[in-house]
């Protein structure tokens, strides 16, 4: 099975901003453990920017672009050695892929990006792909990485999109403010109601990126690949997922 993994900066770092070492060191055991059973498995990962504050020592996440492109340079190094420090204990290699959105815009660039996936999963290596925050502009900027992930997803044929986020998928309001909100294990059509439950980005109802999420859904499922999204507190839920169980919330994609 090909499998495209999203992992956000909730998910790899504390509320601190600083690195949870214990939950990356979990991740990639478990993503090394489901490509020993013969998955192909690719990572789309935040963090580059959160991770270039720290190393940088900057008071908080900077709001003008060429601090942050500055971050994201630093930040990408520091993320790229964590990954191929911990992935190298399981004997796996990784492969890092920038990208923005003219490399998906262009045929012969998003041939070229095909192309090196390909190979890349042949010689048996785990790319980590990430936006090119260093580079990209608000011409060229793909915007979010769940978005990433699914035209990564599309891009490669993948089987299933596994998009991570910190909470248990998508619910009815807001669970947050609402004890009374219940998961929706199963969507079978993403509509306009669906896509309202992820309320407008930014918006307190988007808690975990839900709004990109469900559109990044719409995109892959249009495509063929099924999707899910499940809470990443704990990895494990990974297993589940590449064998079919019911975690978080499932995208099907319906056929007439």
């Amino acid at each position: 099975m090909r499998i495209v993994i999203k992992v956000g900066t909730s998910t790899l770092t504390h509320t601190t901003g600083m690195l949870n070492i214990r939950r990356v060191e979990k991740l990639c055991k478990v993503i090394s453990d489901l490509k020993n059973c013969g998955n192909e498995i690719l990572l789309v990962s935040s963090g580059a920017i959160g991770m270039g504050v720290g190393k940088l020592s900057l008071k908080g996440r900077p709001s003008d672009i060429p601090t942050k492109q500055a971050a994201a340079a630093v930040g990408q190094c520091e993320l790229m050695y964590t990954y191929d420090r911990l992935f190298s204990e399981y004997r796996h290699t990784v492969a890092q892929i920038l990208l923005t959105a003219s490399d998906f815009q262009n045929d012969e660039r998003r041939a070229n990006f095909h192309n090196t996936m390909t190979r890349l999963l042949e010689l048996g290596a785990i790319p980590v792909i990430n936006e090119n925050d260093s580079v990209a502009t608000e011409e060229i900027e793909i915007g979010d990485n769940d978005t990433l992930a699914a035209m990564v997803a599309t891009s490669v044929g993948a089987d299933l999109l596994v998009l991570l986020t910190d909470i248990d998928g998508l619910y009815t309001s807001d669970p947050k403010n609402n004890p009374g909100a219940k998961l929706i294990r199963k969507v079978e059509k993403i509509d306009d109601y669906i896509m309202s439950l992820g309320g407008e980005k930014g918006s307190e109802l988007s808690t975990g990126g839900m709004h990109t999420k469900l559109r990044a859904a719409k995109i892959a499922v249009a495509e063929g690949t099924e999707t899910v999204i499940a809470n990443s507190d704990n990895p494990d839920v990974l297993y589940d997922i590449a064998e079919g169980r019911e975690v978080g919330t499932r995208f099907i994609v319906c056929k007439d």
